[in-house]
């Protein structure tokens, strides 16, 4: 872990009294706290001594704590190396800083210690300080969801460019195959514009395939995710009746939301059949196994925004994963891990979701592939 470092003090604050310490530690919280709660990030209010005053919702979530058992305890022991905040809040009992930066493992009840970045600053009241813990993970989180985000638009706009630029040539093409045709008596030449149509036929199938997401209106109205996973579930059983488990894991409780219900059927559906696709040797073992799990996630942030309530749609294969050379393509247009594969589904996939306001996340190791989609629940 790095060195706990210092910024430049701006503003000089006047050390407090003990009483008038004693006196912040004793006061309620006041309302002026609550907006913490709006915060992605860890954010405690502390005593001069650690002593809390104030845990926002993401400390409570992270630290599998309610917020009434946090008050009151020590900050410090929450951590593995407790010494680095006990140094930070004695410097800043001393105005020694105006903010400090370090790094540490923030310990929870039921996970693994967490990796955070840790800002202590002083606030306008004097024995009061401000903890803010940055988990690094959702850092890089963000950072890929912002690449994938902007990755996503950048698709759209050269896929909807592309094809309108080889729709118009293709027409004629085709035409000008069928009226040489006409004229062909030869059986052997008309074999040849024969070919040309079908190719021309094919790419036009194709162009078709790559605008359907951006012509199909948006079709609203009550969606049961539940519902939408049966669906993909029968389809994959009926195409895949032997060799493959496709199991269930629902979280009932999830409410109805407003969404486009074929769109999402169609969503599930083009990875489901894609996870199918990559268990071929598991299914000729009769061991390939999907799984359509859904949660409710609370307090997530994705998008750039923070959601009281999303939808978490985790489609989970035991297949060989994604290859390295192209996990970070893969929702890339025609880009494809498998033989004969069009490249299309995740692309399409991410678009419908993200109609959504949504996102597609993939996180994939040999053995376990798992596609999660987060749709915001109202």
């Amino acid at each position: 872990m790095k060195k706990p470092t210092t910024l430049p003090l701006s503003t000089r604050f006047e050390a407090a009294p003990p009483a008038e310490h004693d006196a912040v530690r004793a006061s309620p919280p006041t309302s002026r706290f609550q907006s913490l709660d709006l915060l992605a990030t860890l954010v405690a209010v502390v005593a001069a001594d650690g002593a809390v005053l104030y845990a926002n919702t993401a400390l409570e979530d992270a630290l599998g704590m309610s917020r009434r058992s946090i008050t009151g305890s020590r900050l410090q022991d929450c951590f593995t190396e407790p010494t680095l905040l006990q140094s930070a809040l004695s410097g800043a009992r001393g105005n020694e800083f105006a903010a400090l930066r370090y790094d540490t493992w923030l310990k929870r009840a039921t996970h693994e210690p967490l990796p955070v970045h840790v800002v202590v600053a002083q606030t306008e009241v004097p024995g009061e300080v401000i903890v803010e813990l940055l988990p690094l993970e959702l850092q890089t989180r963000q950072e890929r969801e912002e690449r994938l985000i902007d990755q996503a638009q950048a698709n759209k706009e050269l896929i909807r460019n592309l094809a309108h630029e080889i729709k118009n040539p293709l027409g004629g093409i085709r035409g000008a195959a069928q009226l040489l045709q006409m004229e062909l008596e030869s059986k052997e030449l008309i074999e040849y514009t024969q070919v040309i149509i079908h190719e021309a036929d094919r790419l036009q199938s194709l162009v078709d395939r790559l605008l359907a997401p951006h012509r199909r209106p948006h079709v609203v109205g009550d969606v049961n995710i539940h519902e939408v996973c049966e669906r993909v579930r029968s389809l994959i059983v009926a195409e895949f009746p032997r060799g493959l488990k496709v199991v269930r894991d629902y979280d009932i409780s999830i409410p109805e939301f407003r969404g486009d219900r074929e769109q999402l059927i169609q969503a599930v559906l083009n990875i489901a059949h894609n996870a199918a696709q990559a268990l071929g040797e598991r299914i000729a073992a009769g061991d390939g196994q999907i799984i359509l799990r859904t949660r409710v996630g609370r307090q997530v942030t994705f998008g750039k925004q923070r959601y009281r309530l999303a939808l978490e749609l985790h489609v989970i294969d035991n297949g060989p994963g994604v290859p390295d050379s192209i996990k970070d393509r893969i929702f890339f247009p025609l880009v494809s891990g498998r033989d004969g594969g069009s490249g299309l589904g995740l692309t399409l996939a991410q678009t419908f979701v993200q109609q959504h306001h949504g996102l597609i996340e993939c996180e994939s190791v040999p053995g376990h592939t798992d596609f999660k989609l987060l749709i915001p629940l109202p």
